[in-house]
């Protein structure tokens, strides 16, 4: 009879060991802790737009807007006139005065083609509203640049 114990003893230990080792595995693992990440928006940076709407001057039959965007401490002038000649270079500023006839300029602008230009300037609205009054003003074309052909003046 003992010669049958001894193996049974030693299946039965097999079986056991194989199904201890089987639950260890299949175990759900313990729960490790998950950092704390704070996260933190990162800034957005505020815009301001001013429109300035150009009047045709000298009988151009140019007109449109000047979009003044500030952001960043600077300010995006970008002109969309209609009415302008194909090809040609119009310098445009900004002058101290008003329209119709503005005084100095303040600051000059990416000359328009097509009627179409951007200008970053390094200023502000806020340093614009100091220097008041201030028009947009563009000229016929380098040669004469006497003309003014469309200009706006810039109300707060």
């Amino acid at each position: 009879k003992s010669v049958w114990i001894v193996p049974v003893v030693i299946v039965l230990a097999v079986i056991a060991f194989l199904l201890y080792n089987n639950m260890q595995k299949s175990a759900a693992p313990v729960p490790q802790p998950t950092p704390i990440v704070e996260t933190v928006p990162s800034p957005t940076v505020a815009t301001k737009t001013l429109t300035v709407n150009l009047n045709a001057q000298n009988n151009s039959s140019e007109s449109g807007i000047a979009i003044l965007t500030e952001q960043g401490g600077k300010v995006m002038v970008s002109l969309n006139l209609t009415g302008a000649p194909k090809g040609v270079v119009q310098p445009a500023h900004i002058h101290k005065g008003s329209c119709p006839i503005p005084g100095a300029v303040l600051h000059p602008l990416t000359s328009p083609v097509d009627g179409k230009s951007e200008t970053t300037v390094d200023t502000t609205l806020a340093m614009l509203k100091t220097e008041m009054p201030l028009a947009v003003n563009v000229h016929k074309s380098a040669a004469a640049a006497n003309v003014y052909v469309a200009c706006g003046n810039l109300t707060f």
